[in-house]
C-alpha cells in the first residue's frame, strides 16, 4: 500500500509542476503550488527526502513532466554476466545510468559501459523496457523507465571508475548482492531469458 501512495504522489507532483509551468491565472498557480506541497510531503515521507529536496528535484524539470530514462547495458561472456560495484552502496548492477540529452539509447549504453567498466562494446538489441513501478525497487522520488540493451565486447579491459569500485563477470548461478535501486532479481531473470531466447519479444512492462 505505501508504494501505491508514493506512485499517486508522483502523479500529483507531475500535474502540479506542469500546471505551474503552463498556467497564467494566479489562482490556478496557487492551487498547483498547494498540490505540489502536499505531494512533496508524501514523496518525502516514503523516500526519506526532505520536502524541499523533492521540490528541487522536480524544479530542475520545465514544461510537461515526463518519466526519467535509465539505460542499462547487458553483457554476457561464457554464460557469465558483467556487473559493476557501485561506490554509493557497495552493491552490484549491470552498467548504466540516466540517459543524456543528445545521445541515442544505444550511444548511452556504449558510453556508460566504457565509463563504468572500461570495456568497449557495440549494441546488439533491446532486451527489455521496464516501468520501475512494476518491479520491486526501493522507493524513489522519480518515475522511471528502464531500458536494458544487449551489447557485445569489442575491446577495452575491466577497470574501476569514478562511480564504481570494481567490474567483474559473474556466473548466473553465483551472483553478488544486487543494488536494487538499479536492478532487481526479477529484472535480471527477465533479461537473461530474453538473451537465451532471442525469438521471444522484447519485454515491456
Amino acid at each position: 500500500m505505501p508504494l501505491f501512495w508514493l506512485e499517486c504522489a508522483k502523479k500529483l507532483e507531475a500535474i502540479a509542476k506542469t500546471g505551474l509551468f503552463y498556467s497564467s491565472n494566479p489562482y490556478d498557480k496557487e492551487r498547483f503550488e498547494q498540490i505540489a506541497a502536499i505531494s512533496n510531503e508524501l514523496i518525502g515521507h516514503y523516500t526519506g527526502l526532505k520536502p524541499s529536496e523533492v521540490d528541487n528535484f522536480y524544479n530542475s524539470e520545465n514544461g510537461y513532466i515526463t518519466p526519467k530514462v535509465d539505460i542499462r547495458s547487458v553483457i554476457f561472456k561464457d554464460d557469465m554476466i558483467l556487473m559493476v560495484k557501485e561506490k554509493s552502496d557497495g552493491k552490484w548492477t549491470v552498467p548504466g545510468g540516466w540517459a543524456d540529452i543528445g545521445f541515442t539509447p544505444y550511444e548511452i549504453a556504449v558510453k556508460e559501459t566504457l565509463e563504468e567498466s572500461g570495456l568497449k562494446v557495440k549494441p546488439v538489441r533491446v532486451l527489455a523496457i521496464m516501468d520501475k513501478k512494476c518491479h520491486a525497487h526501493p522507493p524513489s522520488p522519480f518515475y522511471t523507465y528502464k531500458i536494458f540493451i544487449l551489447c557485445e565486447i569489442i575491446g577495452g579491459r575491466l577497470k574501476a571508475s569514478i562511480e564504481t569500485t570494481e567490474a567483474k563477470f559473474f556466473s548466473l548461478t553465483d551472483l553478488p548482492e544486487l543494488s536494487e535501486e538499479r536492478i532487481t532479481s526479477d529484472q535480471l531473470n527477465i533479461i537473461v531469458e530474453r538473451f537465451y531466447n532471442p525469438e521471444v519479444l522484447i519485454y515491456c512492462e
